[in-house]
């Protein structure tokens, strides 16, 4: 058995099987590191460089939405990860000017970030690694009672602004209305019609992207404040066509 095959046979493996998945993105931990340092133009530092973890989270995403008529997974997966470092820098972009932590600090050679170092950051950003890959866990198992994966997810997530922005506009009025989110638990259904009814959205849309609703909601039902902080973060950052 050839590499590649051994490799995609991890692949699908670990769509459905998360302690799979963890052991092949940390068994290619170091080809993560060198496709973030491609982007960094230098190496990544585990525990202070956030595009570390962006980058292992789009390597979890490439083994999801993979299929072998996307070629071979590795080069799938570097295109994934450096389209997701693209997207984080643009979202920084939005929120105003960014100062480097490699940039030196007046006439000092000494970087930005290594005056602001603490020796509990290292310990603290392993914790936050760990507690974001059990809510994300916790998510995947809650939202399989659903019929729903994370490729799923991924594949029905609104392409275009507008359509964004009326689904966030059914989340917005399940999210003031708890008794739909009530009604997702108790039933196992995305309740569409009271959904379509109270946000004004039309059926058809919230039809259409019916899984990506399912694991939005899921996500406001339960304690997943990480996942929630990441997608505030992101809707600051503006949609994208």
């Amino acid at each position: 058995m050839n590499e590649e095959h051994e490799l995609i046979q991890r692949v699908h493996a670990a769509k459905d099987d998360i302690r799979a998945a963890d052991r092949l993105i940390y068994d290619y931990l170091p080809f993560i590191k060198a496709q973030t340092a491609k982007f960094l133009q230098r190496p990544p530092i585990e525990g202070q460089d956030e595009e570390l973890g962006i980058g292992m989270m789009a390597f979890h995403q490439a083994i999801q939405s993979y299929s072998r008529g996307r070629g071979a997974f590795l080069p799938y997966a570097g295109l994934l990860i450096k389209s997701r470092l693209i997207d984080h820098r643009r979202r920084e972009q939005r929120h105003g000017h960014t100062i480097s932590l490699d940039a030196p600090i007046g006439e000092q050679e000494t970087p930005l970030g290594e005056t602001l170092a603490d020796p509990q950051d290292h310990n603290e950003a392993l914790l936050l690694r760990d507690a974001t890959r059990q809510e994300i866990q916790e998510l995947t198992r809650q939202m399989e009672q659903f019929g729903v994966n994370l490729r799923d997810v991924v594949d029905n997530c609104p392409r275009q602004e507008r359509t964004l922005q009326a689904c966030q506009q059914a989340v917005a009025y399940a999210r003031e209305n708890p008794q739909l989110l009530e009604d997702l638990l108790q039933s196992g259904r995305l309740p569409l019609a009271k959904l379509c009814q109270g946000s004004g959205v039309e059926r058809k849309t919230l039809e259409r992207h019916r899984k990506y609703l399912v694991a939005l909601l899921l996500i406001y039902t339960n304690g997943y404040e990480i996942i929630r902080g990441h997608l505030k973060q992101m809707q600051r950052g503006g949609a994208r066509a």
